[in-house]
């Protein structure tokens, strides 16, 4: 019996322990699941945020090639927009000036009609009446001097038509001589001293200015430190480089030439502009779409007060005070213009130095004349934003800020396009041509300005009655001489009119051109 107890205890002890090492088990089980599920869930959310970056910088970069092709879109529709517009404009200028002259010439004409016509009604009455009262003393006066008459041939005895041409003869042949001997005697005076002291003037203003032979082309280079630089400089798929185009506005060619990469771009302050922007690229090494238009937009803020330093500096190397903010700003940016390939800024300060010593040796005003050749070209600056000539735009710029009449007047009249009426404005068109004109201060393919030239003058020669045309100052004047026999004064007129619209429809020329028609007859006797 207690054997059978003993067993027993022993049995329940063995469950006991058994109870105890499945719960043991089944808890060390648990236990066990949940870490391993707690490791597959975190594998699980680094490998769902990897697939999350991985999608999100691949939408990030679509998103970036549709913004480019967006904008290479709206650069394109914008271009061409612009481009229409220009013409447009100019179509529309054309006609407005034309329908103006028109209606002026008109309206000139009444005005003389009605004056005329008031004139002539108001007059009519009193003619009448003085019509009468001069028939009068006409009849009295023939009754006097017929009788005079014969007195005179009584006591001459000559007849009255013999003494007249004697008298007459020998009066013209007196006054001819002293007339002519008097004219020519002044007119040789006048010439020999005015060719003398122009001269003079223009040689000592002339000796005294020396200036850089500056010429500006449509490309610039930028050099690399390699040629692998080329391919980072394109980006994949051309994206780099298309980038860069619309940034800047300018080409990028990328060619055989080792080491280099050319810019090309007529206007040369977004030229520059691009140079900086490549330059700060390279040297940086990160290359890509919006590193590049941060670079852009930071350069053209440095363009902006580079131009503004250029203007101060400009101004100051001339001696120009009281200049408005805006205007020196325009000078400045006149360092980014060109004419026929001659730096403007330079061109200008060129003029000024010149104006300086020719008011000097006429003993004006030389601040003012300096100051005047140093914005004569100010109109250039934005010239191809605003429509007319340059002169007419800088004189609009003078007036706006607040230069004087003088000042004005003279800009505007450089080029002729209205009558000079001052000293400066007859100096400023002279300093103007001497620093266009002298060797190697503008630069253009000698074969087209000749060719330029000729077909100016066909022009001119292909209408009737003309004998002989001359293409002067740089083909922006011709001057026409007719026949006279064949073309009379009103001919000419309409002669003048027909050569303008032809050269308007067959020729590309910058600027303006002026057409003179001269009609002369004369008659020449040497003495012997």
């Amino acid at each position: 019996m207690v054997e059978l107890n003993n067993l027993n205890g022993m049995n329940l002890t063995y469950m006991g322990f058994g109870i105890l090492g499945a719960v043991f088990f089944f808890f060390l089980g648990y236990t066990i699941r949940k870490l391993v599920a707690k490791r597959k869930l975190k594998s699980a959310e680094v490998q769902a945020r990897v697939i999350l970056e991985d999608v999100k910088r691949e939408v990030s970069n679509k998103r970036k090639e549709v913004d480019l092709e967006a904008k290479d879109l709206l650069h394109k529709t914008r271009v061409e927009f612009e481009k229409e517009s220009r013409e447009k404009k100019q179509e529309l200028a054309t006609l407005e000036r034309r329908f103006i002259q028109r209606e002026e010439n008109l309206d000139r004409k009444v005005d003389i009609l009605d004056r005329k016509e008031k004139g002539i009604s108001s007059r009519e009455g009193s003619l009448f009446a003085k019509e009468k009262k001069i028939e009068t003393k006409h009849r009295e006066l023939e009754a006097i001097l017929e009788e005079e008459k014969n007195k005179l041939q009584r006591i001459s005895s000559m007849s009255r038509e013999e003494a007249k041409k004697v008298l007459l003869s020998r009066l013209e042949n007196e006054v001819k001589r002293e007339a002519d001997l008097t004219v020519q005697k002044y007119v040789e005076e006048a010439k020999s001293k005015a060719d003398k002291e122009a001269r003079k003037i223009i040689g000592m203003a002339i000796q005294k200015c020396a200036a850089e032979h500056t010429v500006e082309t449509t490309v610039s280079v930028v050099n690399l430190p390699s040629d692998d630089m080329k391919g980072r400089i394109i980006g994949r798929e051309g994206r780099n480089i298309r980038a860069f185009e619309i940034a800047t506005g300018v080409d990028v060619i990328i060619d055989d030439t080792p080491e280099a990469v050319i810019l090309s771009g007529f206007d040369i302050v977004k030229r520059e502009i691009a140079k900086r922007s490549l330059e700060k690229l390279i040297e940086d090494g990160r290359i890509h779409p919006g590193r590049i238009e941060e670079i852009v937009e930071k350069t053209k803020k440095e363009m902006s007060e580079h131009i503004k330093e250029e203007g101060e500096k400009a101004v100051f190397d001339i001696g120009i005070q009281r200049l408005h903010p805006e205007i020196i700003k325009l000078v400045g940016r006149l360092k980014y213009r060109t004419s026929y390939g001659q730096n403007v800024l330079q061109h200008s300060k060129e003029v000024a130095y010149l104006m300086g010593v020719l008011a000097g040796e006429l003993k004006v005003d030389p601040p003012l004349a300096k100051r005047i050749g140093m914005l004569h070209d100010i109109g250039k600056a934005t010239s191809h934003e605003v429509e007319g000539t340059h002169a007419s735009i800088g004189a609009n710029l003078a007036r706006k800020y607040g230069e004087t009449e003088s000042v004005i007047h003279a800009i505007e009249a450089h080029h002729q396009d209205i009558e000079p009426k001052t000293l400066m404005a007859v100096l400023v068109q002279a300093a103007d041509t001497i620093s266009a004109t002298r060797p190697g201060a503008r630069r253009e393919t000698l074969e087209l300005y000749v060719k330029r030239l000729e077909k100016l003058e066909s022009i001119a020669d292909s209408f009737k009655g003309v004998e002989k045309s001359f293409a002067i100052q740089a083909g922006r004047e011709i001057r026409v001489i007719v026949q006279p026999d064949k073309v009379n004064d009103t001919e000419a007129i309409a002669l003048a009119r027909g050569i303008t619209k032809k050269i308007e429809e067959g020729l590309e020329y910058p600027g303006q051109i002026k057409v003179t028609v001269i009609r002369e007859t004369r008659a020449i006797e040497y003495a012997k």
